[in-house]
């Protein structure tokens, strides 16, 4: 039976929980420990596929095709761990699931109600975590915040769950905030002390607290709490702000939170060897030189919508040993004042995803920037459909060319709604389905890919086929492959049957590639993605040989 650890919040959300269960993981894992990480999310959506990146963040899509939380992309950087749809539960899905099995009679017409049926409904999901596999630890992130009315039936059932499986079974670890308070010039214990009694008066006495600080807590903060919250003294941890999220494992390492785990759950003790993470850390605050990368988005307000983006061009910098400056870009601005205002001390350009027609002239705007002054570009899914629209605009003469998703009577629909498609899930070619349900009727998830040789992307990959995880319902019309092929476009990758157009290339340009999948997914800071890793290295090329000639002056 493997051993389960439950990490829940207190005070206000959005402390790092999802940090701390990564983090936690990488502890682990570096034992040699097999771990797992699954999040609890009690909102009632289904998954996050429909909400809005500015409501919730990034939704991040897993290998199998799930739209997932953005937290799960926390647990595939930190840990070797390959999430799936057994990693992300919901309100929405759980409650989904027990009126389909009362709609079916699965309940012999029992009063259905929230105990035992729902907290039993939890129960199983978080079982279905450890499935088939021989995993010896199982993490599980409880979203939302102590009080919260939405996510009682979670915390219901996972104070059930240490009975079911054997108190000795299961841990409980409470990240709660230490605020300080700049007119007393102190740290307060209060918010954490009534965090914790909440959580007790739920049943739930938590086993370690994680405390959030702006600062290490002094030895005899920690005594107060562990005597207010009912703790040993060393089952108080620190965890303070650090420069990187990154040097979090480290932390934990040195507050001996390791050790705590091993000791509660009655783990085998074993060395960790956190080398890797000691190099990565050291390349982020000692990088040997830095470039300034563009992002130009539609969500850039808030930057968890483009969490798995931001960690991959810092993954890429890693690779280079070095900073990377985010210059984030509305592209509803560039429309408004131009490519050049906005652009100018960008050393490379990056559009990423997005849905909707908002700011999508200011995005093919920056890609002709890039395209004419020779600034290394990299277009991911939205990003690489517009691509298409100005290299088919500007280069091949294609008058009006768009995509039928923002113009549905366009002359030339380089990009358009396939009715068809090939899924290698199934082998078959299957019709796609268009209704007014909005929720998984995109390509998503893994797909192969095969490269040519002899291109950026062959030389990035360093191999002829690839898999990568799409999310997206628009794809490039193979109609106009020869006419831009006139024009220097590369058709560098494409599905096994050459059907669907995966990443395109510019020839005559230093670094212009575009993918219709989501890189930024599949990338680790100890692992970086090759396209980032490339598309960081040509900007430091273009930069380099930029200000030989005075043109950031």
């Amino acid at each position: 039976m493997p051993k389960y650890i439950f990490i829940t919040g207190g005070v206000v959300s959005a402390l790092g929980k999802g940090i701390a269960a990564a983090s936690i993981g990488a502890l682990l894992e570096s034992k040699g420990f097999k771990v797992t990480i699954q999040k609890l999310d009690p909102y009632i959506n289904v998954d996050p596929g429909t909400l809005s990146p500015f409501e919730h963040g990034e939704v991040y899509v897993t290998d199998d095709g799930c739209e997932t939380d953005l937290d799960l992309g926390h647990y595939e950087r930190f840990t070797h761990l390959k999430t799936s749809h057994v990693n992300n539960y919901t309100s929405g899905k759980i409650y989904f699931n027990v009126i389909s099995k009362e709609r079916k009679g699965d309940y012999l017409g029992h009063t259905v109600q929230v105990v035992p049926h729902i907290t039993d409904e939890i129960k199983d999901a978080i079982k279905s975590a450890a499935g088939e596999n021989d995993f010896d630890v199982v993490i599980v992130e409880v979203g939302g915040t102590v009080g919260d009315i939405e996510g009682l039936p979670f915390l219901e059932a996972i104070r059930q769950f240490r009975y079911d499986v054997g108190r000795e079974n299961v841990l409980y670890i409470h990240l709660t905030l230490v605020p300080y308070v700049k007119s007393a010039g102190e740290l307060k214990t209060k918010p954490t002390q009534h965090s914790v009694n909440s959580l007790r008066a739920i049943g739930i006495q938590p086993d370690i607290l994680l405390c959030r600080a702006d600062r290490p807590l002094p030895h005899a903060l920690k005594k107060k709490i562990a005597l207010h919250c009912n703790l040993d003294f060393d089952s108080v941890i620190s965890a303070h702000d650090v420069e990187t999220v990154y040097e979090v494992p480290l932390n934990f390492k040195q507050e001996g939170l390791d050790l705590l785990i091993e000791k509660k759950l009655g783990l085998p003790h074993r060395l960790g060897d956190l080398t890797a993470w000691e190099d990565v850390v050291n390349r982020i605050k000692n990088p040997k030189t830095e470039i300034n990368i563009a992002v130009v988005g539609k969500y850039v307000g808030l930057k968890d919508s483009y969490k798995s983006l931001n960690e991959a061009l810092i993954h890429g910098g890693i690779a280079n040993e070095a900073k990377v400056n985010i210059l984030w870009v509305n592209a509803e601005d560039i429309e408004k004042d131009g490519a050049k205002k906005h652009l100018s001390e960008a050393h490379g350009i990056l559009v990423p995803g997005g849905f909707g027609s908002r700011g999508i002239e200011g995005k093919i705007e920056a890609i002709k920037y890039a395209r004419e002054n020779k600034i290394p570009f990299f277009g991911i899914c939205l990003g690489m459909q517009c691509a298409i629209v100005e290299l088919s605009r500007n280069l091949a003469g294609l008058k009006g060319a768009h995509s039928t998703e923002f113009e549905p009577n366009t002359e030339h629909p380089v990009i358009y709604l396939m009715e068809r498609w090939y899924n290698p899930k199934t082998g078959n070619f299957e019709i796609r389905s268009i209704d007014s349900q909005k929720g998984g009727t995109m390509r998503l998830g893994a797909y192969p890919c095969i490269l040519k040789e002899g291109t950026k992307a062959y030389e990035a990959y360093k191999t002829k086929e690839i898999s990568e995880r799409h999310r997206h319902r628009y794809e490039f019309n193979n109609k106009y492959i020869s006419v831009l092929e006139e024009k220097g476009v590369v058709f560098s990758g494409t599905s096994p049957d050459g059907q669907l157009v995966e990443i395109i290339e510019l020839k005559e340009h230093p670094w212009f590639l575009g993918c219709q999948f989501h890189p930024e997914f599949k990338s680790k800071p100890f692992m970086p993605h090759p396209l980032f890793r490339d598309f960081i290295r040509a900007s430091l090329k273009a930069k380099a040989r930029n200000s030989l000639f005075g043109l950031y002056e």
